[in-house]
């Protein structure tokens, strides 16, 4: 697995990043960067931690309000991708127990 180094919010993080999959990985850094700063720039929440759990909520919502490609009837398979992301982001904020 090949590491990236981003940044979210002014603060570094080194990734594990599947094979191919560098493209996807910098496109939902940036979204999340750009939820967190605008949250963030708003200027009513200060604390970094509610500035993550606030953009994880409004982008959890934005999924959920996307409209679905699957028909209705076929249950939406989870993306392997999203699966990866969300056990890597939950692995580097987990190692000092504190988001950013």
């Amino acid at each position: 697995m090949k590491q990236m180094e981003v940044t979210i919010m002014g603060q570094s993080y080194l990734l594990g990043c599947p094979p191919g999959g560098e493209a996807a990985l910098t496109a939902a850094v940036a979204q999340v960067d750009r939820e967190m700063s605008a949250i963030r720039d708003a200027g009513k929440v200060k604390a970094r931690e509610r500035i993550a759990v606030l953009a994880a909520l409004n982008l959890a919502y934005q999924l959920a309000e996307a409209p679905r490609e699957a028909p209705a009837a076929a249950p939406a398979a989870p993306s392997p991708e999203l699966d990866t992301l969300i056990k890597r982001l939950d692995e580097a904020l987990g190692h000092d127990g504190q988001l950013l």
